[in-house]
C-alpha cells in the first residue's frame, strides 16, 4: 500500500567494538519480506540486516577494487599533472584536515 515505516537499529562495529545507530524509512512490504526472511533463518531482524548489508558491501567493494581505471590521455596526464604540482588546500580541505587529525588523537 505504499506505506513506509521507520525503523532503528544498533549495529556492532567489530573494529572500534563500538555501536552505532542507523535509522532507515523502508516501505511497509519490504520489512515484512526481511522479517520473514530473517525469521526463516532463526535470526533477529537486526542481525539479519547488518549480516546481509555488511555482505552487500564487501562484495560491491571488491568487485570495484578489481575494476581497473581507464583514462584518456589527457586524463592520464592531468592527474600526473596534479600529483606532481598538487593545488594548495582550499577552506574546506583545510577543515577535513584539522577534523581527521581531531579525531585521530580521540
Amino acid at each position: 500500500d505504499g506505506r513506509i515505516v521507520q525503523w532503528q537499529f544498533h549495529f556492532m562495529s567489530a573494529i572500534a567494538e563500538q555501536t552505532s545507530r542507523l535509522e532507515l524509512h523502508i516501505p511497509v512490504e519490504i520489512l515484512s519480506t526481511i522479517q520473514k526472511a530473517a525469521e526463516m533463518e532463526g535470526r533477529s531482524l537486526e542481525e539479519f540486516v547488518i549480516e546481509a548489508a555488511h555482505r552487500e558491501a564487501r562484495e560491491m567493494l571488491a568487485s570495484i577494487e578489481d575494476r581497473p581505471i581507464r583514462l584518456s590521455r589527457e586524463g592520464a596526464e592531468r592527474i600526473l599533472e596534479l600529483i606532481e604540482n598538487p593545488p594548495e588546500p582550499n577552506a574546506a580541505m583545510l577543515e577535513a584536515i584539522a577534523l581527521h587529525r581531531k579525531l585521530m588523537r580521540a
